[in-house]
This record gives structure tokens, sequence and C-alpha cells, in this order.
């Protein structure tokens, strides 16, 4: 059975400099061969991928990427409304690009975003690519350009991306989706500077544990349970309930236990999840197994 995918920045793929968008990807990784059962993304497939490749779980569950509307529209077809561009983001678009041009700008990118939440990442790269070279100083598009880009597997091209919004906003939102990228190409070494660098910044509590999630699906990739193990246990809450970022912490450490041999602890974690949070992951499943 596939390992049980270790999860996600909490939003960090989803929270867009000026709220763009607010629904995206979770960086949801597996520990071992990379496939988890369910997978319902509609990623493209057919891109090359290394060995080890991140899932995704989205929050909403949609059962498959909606079709593509990417056809040019006919003169009867109407147009159909993209989606808002906050005031914030306008202004830094007329920063990047000049008011002239602002304007189509903000039109492809609103049409970027609405692909992007409907889960159509391959329209999103079409639109996203000219735009990136157009206003390569726009934070918004560097950041959504490289989501994107994550969520096809392109994993050298979104590190590039998502350097460069961080070198532009100082913004470690993304950190754990441009750790789980150095992941994927088990650049380790790169995977623990920006695991330190996020740490050290002492972002929110959820960034912070989907970041700590990432750096111990690296670790566990390199054969050191034990080490990944005591980084995940160093996550504790008295919270009742226990937030959703420590849901998906005991998920990820209960699958860790189980690859561990402690078949105890993780029956025991994955029933404390099952109990809080019933639709998290496959967590019935995963307990169901351990007999």
């Amino acid at each position: 059975m596939a390992r049980g995918r270790s999860v996600e920045p909490d939003d960090a793929a989803r929270r867009f400099r000026g709220s763009v968008a607010r629904k995206g990807a979770r960086v949801v990784t597996a520990y071992d061969d990379g496939r988890w059962k369910g997978d319902t993304t509609g990623r493209d497939r057919t891109a090359e991928r290394p060995e080890w490749e991140p899932e995704v779980w989205i929050e909403d569950e949609a059962e498959a990427a909606a079709p593509s509307d990417a056809a040019a529209p006919s003169e009867a077809r109407p147009r159909r409304r993209a989606a808002a561009v906050p005031e914030d983001v306008r202004a830094e678009l007329a920063d990047a690009v000049g008011r002239t041009g602002a304007e189509r700008v903000q039109h492809r990118l609103s049409e970027a975003i609405k692909a992007y939440e409907r889960d159509r990442y391959a329209d999103a790269l079409r639109t996203l690519r000219p735009l990136a070279r157009a206003a390569p100083l726009s934070a918004t598009v560097r950041e959504l350009h490289g989501l994107t880009l994550y969520r096809l597997g392109r994993w050298p091209l979104a590190i590039k991306e998502l350097e460069a919004f961080h070198a532009l906003t100082a913004s470690y939102d993304q950190h754990p989706v441009l750790a789980d990228c150095h992941r994927a190409l088990r650049h380790w070494k790169d995977a623990e500077r920006v695991w330190d660098e996020l740490r050290r910044a002492s972002p929110p509590a959820e960034l912070l544990a989907e970041g700590r999630i990432v750096m111990a699906g690296a670790l566990a990739d390199q054969g050191q349970l034990a080490a990944a193990i005591a980084l995940l246990e160093q996550a504790k809450t008295k919270e009742r309930p226990p937030p959703l970022h420590h849901l998906r912490t005991w998920y990820a450490l209960a699958d860790l236990y189980e690859r561990a041999g402690d078949v105890p602890r993780a029956r025991a974690l994955f029933a404390t999840v099952l109990d809080t949070d019933p639709t998290l992951f496959d967590t019935a499943d995963r307990l169901a197994a351990l007999v």
C-alpha cells in the first residue's frame, strides 16, 4: 500500500499576496513511491518527473479538474467575467508594467487565477508564462506562476519562481512548497536550508507545521526515520479540538510510526485523527489496514 501523504503548508500554496486567490495546493507528499490512492487532482501526468513526486490534496476534494475551456470564444459566446483582482495587486501590476499595459495584464492575471482555482493548471500556465516575462517584478505573478509549476511537477522552474517571489516580498509563505520542490529533486541540503530559513523566521504556527512535515518527509526519504519522527513529535498543542495543522502533523507522524514498525502508536494516532476529523485524508482506511 502506498504510504500516507506528508502534508502541505496549511494554506501555503493557496495564500497569494494581496489575497488574489484562496484555493490551491497543499504540499502533500508521499514517503516512498510517491503515489497515493484517490489522487483526483487532474494534474498533468505527461510531464517528466523524477522517481519521487508529491501528490496533492484539494481542500474541497474535487473529483477531477474541470474541463478545459481554453478554446477561443466565438462571437455568439458571452464573455465570462474574470476573477476580481484586488486593488493592491492592481497597483503592483501598474508599478511593474506601467499604467498603459496594466489593464491587459490584470485581465490576463484574473484569467490565470480562475483557471488555477478550477484546477486547470495547464491552462493557467499558458496564461502565466507571458505574464511572468511581461511583469517580472510582480510578486503576485511570480508566486502564482511558481505554484502552478509546482502543481504540474516542474520542480526546477517552480523553484526559480518561488525564490523570485521571496526575493520580491521577503515573505516565507511559500517556503514549505519551495522545500518540497527541493525534496522532489532530492536536493537534501537545499530542502534543509529552506526549512531552516522558515523556522528562523518565526512564521505562523500552521506555516511552521507544514514546513516541519516537508522536512520530516525529506529525512524519511533518506532513511532517517528516527530523526523524522523526532522532528514531528516536537509539535504539541493544548487546543481542543486541535487545529487542522496539528491533525495533518499527527497523520504524517502516524505514517512514520507505521513505517518504523511501531504499529500500536501508529494505530493510536490514526484513531485520534479519525475521531477528530473523519474526513481527513484516508485515515479510516489506514487505520483499518493496521490489523
